[in-house]
């Protein structure tokens, strides 16, 4: 089983300081990436805003109108509420979601953060895929990941596939230790083993984006640069190329009966 995955921090589907909506370059993108999995953060689900403007259909919502016929699952853990609307994490998806579950991370009232979880049926195998945004701030990010960690060791099984992608906002890479030896994952850099920068979009000078996985091997992965993906949003896209790894059947073991000899 082959995957694409990417994961991509929207910025709510607008730019920065005018706040004009830029929804609909970014779904442009997302069809031209043409993944299989998609982790999204900061996804306006309502902006009241846009639609006293008539920039957006009220009965059509951001994550819908981003995943259209192409995703044809999708689910969504709110994070931040305010007077006009509401955003948080997603998951777009080619394989059926069978269950999704969000999770309230935030270590403090000034910054709403979810971890959104979620298990798609991948041919008959269930993977897990979390979707995460973490805070500003280290010891924030420091007590976020040991949720992750937990949740982890909680309610995946050891065997199950296991993808962690979203905006970790860890730019000196303090987490890494953490996730990838408690939780045993790899993560996504480039052939070279190059750390691949996400933010700004318009010259990536840091890594806050990250994809970590488990159960799969790394064949390819980029983050996705130039002038088109720089007026989508203030980070790019990290795209990442995976291959399942066969998990070996257990030998059968057949018990002798009582009074006979094996």
């Amino acid at each position: 089983m082959r995957l694409r995955v990417v994961t991509y921090n929207i910025h709510k589907g607008v730019t920065g300081i005018k706040g004009k909506s830029r929804i609909h370059n970014v779904r442009d993108g997302l069809h031209v990436v043409n993944a299989d999995i998609v982790f999204l953060q900061e996804v306006q689900d309502r902006n009241d805003r846009l639609v006293a403007a008539a920039l957006f259909d009220p009965d059509y919502t951001q994550l819908n109108y981003l995943a259209t016929d192409a995703y044809p699952h999708s689910a969504y853990g709110r994070n931040a509420v305010y007077d006009h609307g509401h955003h948080g994490n997603a998951i777009l998806s080619r394989h059926p979601i069978l269950m999704s579950e969000n999770l309230d991370i935030s270590d403090h009232r000034f910054e709403q953060r979810g971890l959104l979880h979620a298990v798609a049926d991948m041919n008959g195998v269930e993977a897990h895929l979390i979707c995460v945004h973490f805070g500003l701030f280290a010891r924030s990010r420091a007590r976020q990941a040991e949720a992750l960690v937990k949740r982890v060791q909680d309610v995946v099984p050891a065997e199950a596939p296991l993808v962690i992608a979203g905006d970790f906002n860890d730019w000196n890479h303090r987490l890494d230790n953490l996730i990838c030896n408690t939780l045993g994952a790899m993560e996504v850099s480039s052939a070279g083993g190059a750390r691949l920068h996400t933010f700004p979009s318009h010259m990536p000078w840091w890594q806050l984006d990250r994809i970590y996985v488990r159960g799969f091997e790394i064949e390819h992965a980029s983050a996705l640069t130039g002038r088109d993906w720089a007026q989508r949003s203030d980070h790019v896209p990290l795209m990442a190329e995976l291959a399942r790894i066969a998990v070996p059947e257990r030998p059968v073991v057949h018990k002798a009966k009582a009074g006979t000899t094996p």
